[in-house]
């Protein structure tokens, strides 16, 4: 079949634009059998000007999504496809909480990126909790209005940062034309236009992560933009995550919708359809992140947990909720084996390497590099690795890195049963550690649960193409299942086993909570 008469050879096409934080891809995807007809995916680059501090260029993350979208469509053409016939909506994904101020007039940014897991806010979260009303410095202060902890992880604290420290940042406040975003406003903005009518939008799923927005209401909340004193002026425009925001300018995709947008977890979530209450999903990426899906109702955390906006199909949909747990560092720690031990040549090795000890040796690692997170919530933490012997090998500390993921999920887990009250059954995973097999296998001993991979496991771009396919009326979503077949790893290790590793591991944690606070 060909394009000829109208014909399309692979019927319509939704693309989805995936911005990590280690790289960025652009998928198209046959519309409702999620099958994946060619892409494009190139790394980014992080900046590390000094401890702490994790920034990106937005002009790099910007031309290398237009370079993958470029080479995508040039493979396109080159199966028989015709771009502007074939694709019928674009989706954004995107790594969330990230920090992005520009000028909209010119379209310049006024500073770097600041990247979600930049640490250099840990003092403006400092002042903060000291305006927390009777001096009481609860973090959790604005939970009930935002879902959140106050911490330098979220996007408000990192713009006020740059409100306190840049120059050029107070300068286009005053003069107007600051527009603050996170990285999907970024890329939205510029494909439909930027300076010349670019669509200054975020979805809930976003928004809901820059503890400005009222998670009730899904409006920004004047006592949140009170209490950062940030102004509303340089706020984008909130919307759901499944509607046309505008039409692309950017000249290979001209003038198809953009209709879809979610933060790259809750699109993880869609992509592996867990789209009923009671269903999860943890990813493995740089760090790794759980969410549960709660409904339309929001459940308010008592262990460590935050509440998020899952998504929103459609501006008068209700929208979803999820309980979520962060975990800062997981494949980043095996980066750092590599990187600062030298004790691995890449991820890919782990596995082999963690398989040359037959056991973990009893040793624990905790990899809080920069503090931990859900559900301890401790900025003060730092990496400790315990229970090294003379017999300790390389094997081991590999294995310590890999199985350090595994329990901060089953810390995660434990608190998500006792705050939702509905223990979980089976937990899907995507994510690139997941290709480690036995690391899987380790985590369905080390929760007690069954761990389905699925074989298809590009579910972070697959969400966002989903929703915009749904938005323009090619996707039904809740009557079109694209489950594949997914491998099932079962736990093969007794309760007690399984309980005396965990209490290892908790005594672990202890070494490393408030070891800044020793000094």
């Amino acid at each position: 079949m060909s394009t000829t008469g109208g014909m399309k050879k692979f019927g319509d096409l939704v693309g989805s634009i995936d911005e990590g934080t280690s790289s960025a891809r652009f998928l198209l995807f046959r519309a409702e059998t999620a099958e994946v007809v060619c892409f494009h995916q190139k790394e980014l680059r992080l900046i590390c000007p000094q401890e702490g501090w994790v920034e990106q260029d937005p002009h790099e993350i910007l031309s290398v999504v237009y370079e993958c979208i470029e080479r995508t469509l040039e493979k396109l053409v080159e199966l028989g496809g015709n771009p502007q016939t074939d694709i019928v909506a674009i989706g954004v994904t995107n790594q969330r909480e990230t920090t992005i101020v520009w000028d909209r007039t010119t379209g310049e940014p006024l500073y770097n990126a600041i990247v979600w897991q930049d640490m250099r806010t840990s003092s403006t979260v400092d002042q903060l909790l000291e305006t927390v009303p009777n001096k009481t410095k609860n973090k959790n202060y604005l939970k009930p209005l935002c879902g959140l902890p106050l911490s330098p992880y979220f996007s408000a604290v990192k713009l006020r940062w740059l409100l306190d420290n840049v120059p050029k940042v107070k300068g286009a406040v005053r003069a107007g034309s600051c527009l603050f975003g996170t990285v999907d406003t970024w890329l939205i903005w510029n494909l439909t236009g930027g300076p010349d009518g670019g669509a200054h939008v975020t979805d809930v799923s976003n928004a809901s992560r820059t503890m400005l927005m009222n998670i009730e209401t899904l409006k920004y909340d004047k006592a949140l933009m009170k209490f950062f004193d940030v102004p509303l002026e340089i706020l984008p425009t909130i919307r759901s995550s499944s509607e046309v925001y505008g039409l692309i300018k950017f000249r290979p995709l001209q003038h198809i919708p953009l209709a879809g947008c979610l933060g790259d977890q809750q699109s993880a979530l869609v992509g592996q359809e867990c789209l009923t209450r009671g269903r999860a999903k943890a990813t493995y990426g740089t760090g790794c992140f759980l969410l549960y899906n709660t409904g339309t109702a929001v459940i308010d955390s008592y262990h460590g947990l935050i509440s998020t906006v899952a998504y929103q199909m459609g501006p008068n949909a209700l929208p979803v909720y999820a309980l979520e747990g962060s975990v800062a560092v997981a494949g980043a720690a095996l980066g750092w084996l590599r990187d600062n031990l030298n004790l691995i040549g890449g991820a890919s090795e782990s596995e082999s390497a963690a398989l040359e000890v037959e056991n973990n040796g009893d040793v624990y690692f905790v990899p809080a590099f920069s503090g931990l997170y859900a559900p301890y919530w401790d900025p003060e933490a730092r990496g400790v690795i315990c229970g090294i012997t003379e017999d300790t090998q390389r094997g081991h500390i590999v294995r310590a890195a890999l199985e350090a993921v595994c329990f901060q999920v089953r810390d995660i887990l434990d608190a998500m049963n006792n705050d939702s009250g509905t223990p979980l059954q089976k937990l899907k995973v995507d994510g690139g550690m997941t290709a480690n097999a036995t690391m899987m296998q380790w985590q369905a001993d080390l929760i007690g649960l069954d761990v389905l991979k699925p074989k298809f496991v590009e579910t972070t771009a697959l969400g966002a193409a989903m929703v915009a396919g749904r938005a323009v009326g090619k996707w039904d979503i809740e009557n079109v299942s694209v489950e594949s077949d997914s491998t099932v790893f079962k736990p093969q290790i007794s309760e007690n086993e399984r309980d005396v590793r965990y209490k290892r591991w908790k005594m672990a944690i202890e070494r490393a909570v408030g070891w800044d606070k020793c000094l």
